[in-house]
């Protein structure tokens, strides 16, 4: 049997149309166990609903070091209202790149890490200990059906796991002409809020003045052109003191002052879209998404509420950001909190050394350094079992690239020689893997 090259699983994954909701991922998982049954290697599935199964496989390591696991997922975003220059599930290589939705998020990363699996069960000498291949589904939708359910129902899966390999991570990321890799260490914690507002309601034909809806404008106004207060977190410093020391004076010394609270919000504004980039890993941050109020035209609504996307950083709690919420709204609003993910303020970091040394070989020019993602992943599950998730993904970006801006957009895609190197990343990731 020719084991297939890490773009080609991939373009295998893409041909899958898993976007969530429903998912669906079914038959993309049993490709790849059936690629794993090709090359001798048993896995097991385990489903909350038949549609919808994750998968783990497991190499025998040689007993010199805890077992690590490999997890990602196969669900993808819709691309419903979305204008495509190339099909998004036909897995087309033009310009240099493969196109397809999941070529970044995250198919693209399972491609490298089944890809690393199957090199690791085929190598002369065993992994130093047991390597778990974890391929999860519904992580677009809250991960109920995917980690949630794993990590909850069948923890013994996991059990001895100290670090594992996950998304987001280790993608190229250009600043002021140098590369870098930043190996995500920690994640924003998911704070979903709704705000409410009330006042007195009528007939559309009698106006009121400082109702539920103008309150509600005043609150979302002030979300708009006022950011909440700067907190320095552990992963947000280790961050940025590592990029300052790549980088020549003056740029160093205004990488640096973002670490300063007190010039953070001034630095953020000068850097223009570099400070968009960075603004979200220093604050909490609110973005308002749904509306609800009245449904009838020619009725005011008494009563009002906005839904809210909150983000909190490492260390910060929905206290903090009722607070902090509660000073841009005033007395008027009534927060409540809808779903709230927390995660560990605390990092473990004995893996990122090695994870680091891996790159620097792979490309002598690009410089490791930690990341705090502004998003969450799969990970908050997992944190809870005592493993500590590093976003390693690798694939190296053309300068002026916008992953961020990518991800979950039309047109999403990823250069063809990217799977490959995040592949053989990977793998030199797993032989040297010691605690």
């Amino acid at each position: 049997m020719t084991t297939p090259t890490a773009l080609e699983i991939l373009q295998s994954l893409l041909r899958f149309d898993t976007t969530n909701p429903p998912g669906n991922e079914a038959a993309c998982v049993g490709y790849i166990a059936a690629l794993l049954s090709e090359a001798g290697i048993p896995s097991t599935g385990f489903a909350l609903d038949d549609a919808r199964p994750n998968l783990i496989a497991r190499l025998t390591g040689r007993g010199e070091a805890p077992p690590l696991l490999l997890y990602g997922h196969v669900d993808v975003v819709t691309t419903q209202d979305q204008s495509w220059t190339y099909p998004p599930f036909a897995a087309e290589i033009h310009d240099g790149y493969l196109w397809g939705r999941g070529t970044l998020d995250m198919k693209g990363g399972v491609a490298m890490m089944v890809s690393a699996f199957l090199q690791a069960a085929s190598a002369d000498t065993p992994p130093p200990g047991d390597v778990i291949l974890c391929i999860l589904v519904d992580e677009e939708a809250l991960g109920t059906n995917g980690a949630q359910f794993m990590a909850e129902k069948y923890p013994e899966q996991f059990a001895g796991v100290r670090h594992a390999i996950g998304e987001f991570g280790a993608f190229s990321l250009t600043i002021s002409g140098q590369r870098f890799y930043p190996i995500m260490v920690a994640e924003k914690q998911a704070c979903w809020m709704t705000a409410t507002f009330r006042g007195p309601g009528g007939h559309g034909s009698m106006p009121v003045r400082g109702g539920a809806m103008s309150k509600l404008a005043r609150f979302l106004k002030a979300v708009d052109e006022h950011r909440l207060p700067v907190h320095i977190s552990e992963p947000a410093r280790l961050m940025f003191e590592a990029i300052a020391d790549e980088m020549p004076f003056p740029q160093n010394a205004a990488v640096r002052a973002l670490l300063n609270p007190a010039l953070t919000d001034t630095v953020l504004n000068a850097l223009g879209e570099q400070g968009h980039l960075f603004d979200a890993l220093l604050h909490n941050t609110v973005s308002p998404t749904i509306l609800h109020g009245c449904t009838k035209i020619n009725v005011i609504p008494s009563e009002v509420s906005v839904e809210m996307d909150g983000r909190l950083l490492p260390g910060q709690t929905p206290d903090d950001m009722l607070r902090e919420l509660g000073k841009l709204a005033g007395p008027e609003a009534e927060f409540s909190i809808a779903t709230y993910d927390p995660c560990p303020a605390n990092l473990d970091l004995a893996y990122f050394d090695t994870l680091a040394g891996v790159l620097e070989e792979a490309d002598p020019d690009g410089k490791p350094i930690p990341l705090l993602l502004s998003g969450v992943t799969d990970g908050r599950f997992f944190t809870r079992l005592g493993i500590q998730t590093y976003g390693f993904t690798p694939m190296p970006l053309p300068a002026g690239f916008n992953f961020s801006a990518t991800i979950h957009a039309a047109d999403e895609r990823i250069p063809v020689d990217a799977p490959e190197f995040g592949a053989s990343a990977i793998y030199q990731a797993i032989r040297r893997y010691r605690v």
